[in-house]
């Protein structure tokens, strides 16, 4: 896979590349989905169970820029250390949208799902809409219009087909949960998450796992998105508690790489910057998963910044 400069050379070829790319990565996760697997890890509906060993480089927003993208496959080897050790890299959603390379980003997490199908784990962001849940504005049409003409249009229910086979969150048992967005206030249990996309619209948590964020009050209240919830630290603890873990890790809000919230209990990763977010740093995560597990402070420290 090539990681030159995007600002030097365009990694995407042509339309029917990007289209047969996609098709082949919705059948890959459509095959995940009957089998209930990802390699050696158990995929429960749309939630990702990982044992607690090896490594995982984790990444939060992408939104099209492919320089981020690029630049944190190169410092953090990820392509070499796949090919040599037990390493996951874990994308937490938002893939395009709002940057200028949002086909070739797509065209390359579409490469490295295909080419590493056990090792790349790619969780759906509110900007892979889901039904009901539309983004607006939603620049991925656009996008593809400006590559490709009117018959870039034609991509759009292979997108729409790849976004809803997207898993919606990622547990490492004991320690971390890793979604786009917020906690589910009123969920029970763990199933719950993983089957969000099923009962989705009869339940709201499908809504906030991909659109709500941290507050400062308790309790929660809608979100000035439209969509989602503002959650409190009693929420945070009341789930962690529920759920035997002991961080959140997710994205979804821009900030300069990291931020904190809930004294540690939420950690918040974004992996663009620029324009239109105005943020002059970004972060990934490269983390030891067999290591006891650290809170967003631990974390916060132990981030790339770059």
């Amino acid at each position: 896979m090539n990681t030159d400069n995007p600002k030097n050379q365009k990694i995407i070829s042509n339309y029917n590349q990007l289209e047969e790319l996609l098709k082949e990565g919705i059948q890959m996760l459509k095959k995940e989905r009957e089998v209930g697997e990802i390699g050696a890890q158990k995929l429960s509906g749309g939630l990702v169970n990982i044992f607690p060993e090896g490594s995982a480089i984790i990444v939060g927003d992408i939104h099209g820029d492919l320089d981020s993208l690029t630049t944190i496959l190169k410092k953090s080897q990820s392509l070499e250390r796949l090919n040599k050790e037990k390493i996951y890299l874990i994308f937490l959603g938002d893939y395009g949208d709002r940057g200028e390379y949002t086909p070739e980003v797509y065209w390359a997490i579409l490469r490295l799902k295909i080419s590493y199908p056990k090792n790349i784990i790619l969780l759906r962001g509110n900007h892979e809409p889901a039904p009901g849940l539309d983004v607006y504005p939603f620049d991925l049409p656009n996008f593809l219009l400006l590559h490709y003409g009117n018959k870039g249009f034609k991509l759009m229910p292979l997108f729409e087909s790849f976004f809803n086979f997207l898993p919606q969150a990622l547990l490492v048992k004991g320690k971390y949960l890793m979604l786009h967005g917020g906690l589910p206030e009123k969920i029970s249990c763990i199933e719950d998450i993983a089957n969000a996309h099923q009962t989705h619209p009869t339940t709201s948590y499908l809504e906030q796992i991909l659109w709500s964020d941290p507050g400062n009050n308790k309790g929660s209240h809608p979100s000035p998105r439209g969509a989602g919830r503002v959650f409190g630290e009693d929420i945070s603890q009341k789930i962690l508690n529920l759920l035997n873990l002991k961080t959140l890790i997710r994205s979804h809000q821009p900030c300069e790489g990291t931020s904190i919230a809930h004294q540690g209990k939420v950690l918040t990763l974004f992996s663009c910057k620029g324009e239109p977010y105005h943020n002059t740093k970004a972060a990934y995560l490269d983390l030891d998963l067999s290591l006891p597990a650290k809170n967003a402070y631990q974390l916060h420290q132990e981030a790339h910044l770059f």
